[in-house]
């Protein structure tokens, strides 16, 4: 067993005991399994591949699972995968990642692995489990760019590579920078996370216009956090947790609310129009609500019944305000919902029969409006 292997289906089928949705558990070996982080896709465009992980090997490993047979196709055979780094393009031609002091693509065909950008450290990540330390990187919507976020020493370099031509230029260096994103529509602008106290900054590919697009009210202790570009929009929605999710217009500054609720990690669909997201404190399962106009009520979709680790979410305001926080939040354990390509679906992580599973879940029809 090794790169190339291709495995037999492992799909079943059930009923959501909670709101009768249909889910397929789309793997079942005891491992631990998940897709892309819950802002970055996890199928190619045309929908016949979805890109996850498995640790079936024994150790984090890139797999392809055919939406037509449900089969598995292993990708790479590597012990330096940084498994939370992965970015499927959009055309489905290449996965992109990180692994040892390296930026990489692998072709879903040929399997051939390529080294895109050579880096001078091989710890090219920040400490820890969350935020910046999970080492996530954004492909533009055309497939053309790649940012690579790298902590070289004490400073975090932002890089931008070229795939068409391989090229690479560091567009910023500050103090930490997690969780970018390229905007789905125009691929000359980028969001990204800095520290907790200043989180929402967007950036233009070549560098200019750096600036922080919101001010957290200190005073209130607010957690900003989990954050996404609307499509069609210049509007970042974001957590403020556990108050609900919000919406800031980086042009105009305009800030709303979208919806009063504990979101904790909202995505939307590619309309603009509707968001999924998990909970907890209390876990109500995903809910999906609509983010256009005023406000709008939850809708459930199904119960994941994660272990949602992560005991420094149980607050009520921002706990690293507080001083330093031991944090224990294996990713694997929250649910990163998601929406396919044709947004009829929704793919999330489980690890409710005691191994992170994969599943998706159809959305009822008719479809919030």
């Amino acid at each position: 067993m090794g790169k190339g292997t291709l495995y037999n289906t492992e799909v079943q089928s059930f009923t959501d005991e909670a709101t009768g949705a249909r889910v397929r558990q789309l793997t079942s070996h005891p491992s631990i399994h998940h897709h892309p982080f819950y802002y970055l896709p996890a199928w190619d465009d045309a929908m016949q591949r979805l890109i996850l992980v498995s640790h079936r090997t024994g150790s984090p490993q890139l797999f392809s699972m055919f939406c037509d047979s449900g089969s598995l196709l292993q990708l790479t055979d590597r012990d330096d995968l940084n498994e939370w780094s992965i970015h499927p393009s959009h055309d489905g031609r290449f996965v992109y990642f990180t692994a040892g002091a390296g930026a990489w693509r692998v072709d879903t065909e040929t399997l051939k692995e390529e080294q895109l950008v050579s880096f001078s450290s091989d710890n090219i990540r920040e400490k820890g489990m969350v935020g910046a330390a999970m080492g996530t990187t954004t492909l533009s919507r055309d497939d053309r760019w790649w940012a690579v976020p790298v902590k070289l020493g004490q400073v975090a370099k932002f890089y931008v590579i070229d795939t068409q031509s391989g090229k690479s230029e560091i567009i910023l260096e500050r103090d930490t920078i997690g969780h970018p994103q390229f905007h789905p529509d125009d691929p000359t602008w980028l969001r990204y996370a800095g520290p907790y106290h200043s989180r929402i900054w967007v950036i233009r590919r070549d560098g200019s216009d750096n600036k922080l697009v919101y001010e957290r009210d200190a005073l209130k202790k607010e957690w900003i956090v989990h954050e996404t570009w609307r499509p069609g929009t210049m509007e970042i929605l974001t957590v403020n947790w556990p108050r609900g999710v919000i919406g800031i217009d980086v042009l105009t500054g305009a800030i709303r609310t979208v919806i009063r609720m504990n979101a904790w990690h909202p995505m939307i669909d590619r309309t603009g129009r509707m968001m999924v997201t998990d909970t907890r404190d209390p876990d109500v399962g995903l809910q999906v609500f609509n983010v256009q106009g005023e406000e709008s009520e939850p809708q459930a979709l199904c119960l994941p019944d994660s272990s949602n680790a992560g005991d420094h979410w149980s607050t009520d305001h921002c706990p690293y305000d507080d001083g330093p926080v031991d944090v224990y939040a294996p990713q694997h354990t929250h649910p990163h919902p998601n929406f396919s390509p044709d947004g009829r679906r929704v793919v999330f992580t489980s690890d409710q029969t005691g191994h992170a599973q994969l599943y998706e879940v159809d959305l009822p029809e008719p479809r919030i409006s």
